[in-house]
């Protein structure tokens, strides 16, 4: 029966499509408290950047979901310019799971799964979390990863301004 359990795992692997050494990546993204005469939310873009430059895998873009007397919030979108030129401008939001309305004040926790992460092969990597504000600052932070089958792998960094403490584990 042992022998069989492996077998199992593999070709459930193999018949959805998930490689064998698929991982889960949980970032936790904190948005600090500023002290300014009118604050907006900001944009946010979260996303796995190869060792190439380009994009690997969006993780989560938080944009103004309604539309107001100024437009759509999609309208401000190329305002977060890294992730605009390299992946954004190709994308028709919303994205399912990866979009959704900007965060408050706090700390703010992404979750992605294997599924999600699918193309993801292991490598060297760059976290990259990218924050901009209307009447506000724009911020990039960037995590160095080495993703790896069968291992763990974390980072941190600290933004400056429009972003506060960035963190990334991934998981076998």
């Amino acid at each position: 029966m042992k022998k069989s359990i492996p077998l199992t795992i593999l070709i459930g692997s193999v018949a959805t499509g998930t490689p064998v050494y698929a991982t889960t990546m949980t970032v936790n993204v904190e948005i600090p408290r500023l002290n300014v005469a009118e604050y907006h939310r900001p944009y946010i873009a979260v996303y796995l950047e190869g060792a190439d430059g380009s994009v690997a895998a969006n993780l989560s873009v938080w944009y103004q979901q309604k539309t107001t007397s100024e437009g759509a919030g999609t309208k401000w979108l190329p305002d977060l310019r890294q992730w605009w030129r390299k992946s954004g401008r190709s994308l028709k939001v919303p994205v399912d799971g990866v979009t959704g309305p900007t965060r408050p004040v706090g700390k703010h926790q992404i979750k992605a799964s294997a599924a999600r992460l699918s193309g993801v092969k292991p490598g060297s990597y760059t976290l990259v979390v990218e924050a901009v504000r209307e009447v506000g600052g724009r911020e990039l932070v960037k995590i160095p990863l080495t993703i790896a089958a069968g291992k763990s792998a974390s980072g941190s960094a600290k933004g400056s301004s429009e972003l506060g403490a960035v963190s990334v584990t991934v998981a076998p």
